[in-house]
């Protein structure tokens, strides 16, 4: 008799064990974080207004356009990288002087994009399995996510992720 009820716990057990959603790995989590991140940030360059590009929050600082073509300067050393180059972080910032325009800095993003998905995608651990170059990007990135949150506030416009969902 107390075998029929050992039995239909561990027959409960199992079957709730396999109804549970498996949670995603490292590498899928990085993926969906840069993904996500950046998308952001490629919307935020396509509707920002073109005549605004030009515009710093400081005279100091960097110009709206200059900031996308900063993050697209990390998102190429992630593309990269992340495909087992040497390369230096530094050594791939873009000159935003060639980048004048919202299509220009707009072109520039969607290929280093394009470049960095498809290395995270060939090789979601990175070259050393340690998730780099991708992570320290993906903070790189949301860093300057919230400058361009700022660089929407000051011009009065609201950012596309605080609109209102239709």
């Amino acid at each position: 008799m107390s075998k029929l009820p050992a039995c239909l716990l561990v027959l409960v057990t199992t079957a709730l064990a396999q109804t549970q959603p498996k949670p995603p790995s490292a590498a899928d989590s990085l993926k969906n974080n840069f993904e996500y991140i950046h998308n952001k940030i490629l919307v935020m360059a396509q509707d920002f207004p073109a005549e605004k590009y030009d515009y710093k929050l400081k005279p100091e600082m960097r110009t709206f356009g200059a900031v996308i073509v900063h993050i697209a300067s990390g998102v190429i050393y992630a593309g990269k990288a992340g495909k087992g180059e040497k390369v230096k972080w530094d050594d791939q910032e873009q000159n935003p002087a060639q980048y004048t325009t919202r299509a220009a800095c707009v072109a520039l993003l969607k290929k280093a994009l394009d470049d960095a998905n498809a290395a995270l995608q060939a090789n979601p651990l990175g070259p050393n399995k340690d998730l780099e170059p991708f992570l320290g990007v993906l903070q790189h990135s949301s860093e300057h996510y919230g400058l361009l949150v700022a660089y929407y506030r000051a011009n009065g416009l609201v950012p596309p992720d605080s609109r209102p969902k239709k």
